[in-house]
């Protein structure tokens, strides 16, 4: 059997069978440019079938995507049947600017936020917080209930924050930060699946309830997510940088081989009790499709869209 009907029989033959359904959520970035608005929207269309919980759409590390992301966000709110989850972060605005988005967003009847503390600028140094602005993720919680009664999701590290002195620590500050009124906290991608389990554990035993949603990035160009790990303190173990060893120029057995990990993964995941899960989609849709369907996260037949087989 070839390594395209292997993937296809893993995919077609996964998780259908699992006795409880899982629920998913899409993050995606907002476009620098015309090309990448177009591979933005042909991706939301070609996921939006699969009905997520909500899709978010990030902010810049300097607040320098404002105004990109509150487009797309509206545009999804006005244009789709997608519930829209605008990311707002605590860098480089004022308390009242914040609150001022939130109400704003309220008012057009947005529900949901994602509330960060937000990194700095690439090369800025470590983080201060901004004048007058909310110190922290957990500050900002604060702010926006304050505001209305959003559903706000946070974020939760299961490797520990590269920042955190302990992960102890960094466990009572994800607790504070629920404790101020999140509803649920999305991990940071991670790659060893005993990895989030053991934080789940922790978690339960420290007291937290909430629900905890593994994020699971599928790796589109290893070289990208490669940097994007040591940014957040994700581990990529030596198997893994193996099985993506001496493919930099043969992206169709990178994609097959992207693919039955991620799929392997939230099998695992799945059958250890998962039943959400949150996907950096880096706005691409291809990887992220086969994988909820190997989840059984299918679009009823009447809207299953015809497809050419590539991302867009």
């Amino acid at each position: 059997m070839s390594s395209s009907a292997l993937l296809a029989d893993r995919i077609g033959n996964g998780l259908g069978r699992l006795a409880q359904p899982v629920r998913v959520s899409f993050e995606f970035f907002p476009p620098a440019d015309e090309k990448m608005e177009q591979t933005l929207w042909q991706s939301l269309q070609r996921l939006a079938p699969l009905r997520p919980r909500f899709v978010s759409v990030t902010y810049g590390a300097d607040g320098s995507t404002r105004e990109r992301t509150h487009k797309v966000v509206m545009r999804v709110l006005q244009e789709t049947t997608l519930t829209p989850a605008p990311h707002l972060t605590c860098v480089g605005t004022d308390r009242e600017q914040i609150l001022e988005i939130a109400r704003g967003y309220w008012d057009a009847g947005i529900r949901h936020i994602v509330a960060l503390r937000g990194d700095p600028p690439l090369g800025s140094g470590r983080y201060q917080p901004y004048p007058g602005g909310f110190a922290y993720a957990v500050d900002l919680v604060r702010g926006l209930k304050s505001v209305a009664d959003f559903e706000v999701s946070v974020a939760a590290y299961p490797e520990v924050h590269p920042e955190a002195p302990s992960a102890a620590f960094d466990l009572a500050n994800l607790r504070a930060k629920l404790d101020a009124g999140a509803e649920r906290a999305i991990t940071q991608f991670f790659f060893d699946t005993d990895v989030f389990l053991r934080f789940r554990d922790r978690c339960a035993a420290a007291g937290i309830s909430a629900h905890l949603v593994p994020g699971i990035l599928p790796i589109t160009r290893f070289p990208q997510m490669l940097r994007f790990a040591e940014r957040c303190g994700t581990k990529v173990p030596d198997w893994l940088r193996d099985r993506f060893d001496g493919l930099d120029q043969d992206a169709e057995t990178r994609r097959l081989i992207a693919a039955a990990f991620a799929i392997g993964q939230v099998e695992a995941l799945a059958r250890e009790g998962v039943g959400e899960f949150h996907f950096y989609t880096l706005n691409r849709a291809e990887l992220t499709y086969a994988i909820c369907h190997a989840l059984g996260v299918r679009a009823p037949q009447s809207e299953q869209p015809a497809w050419a087989g590539s991302t867009p």
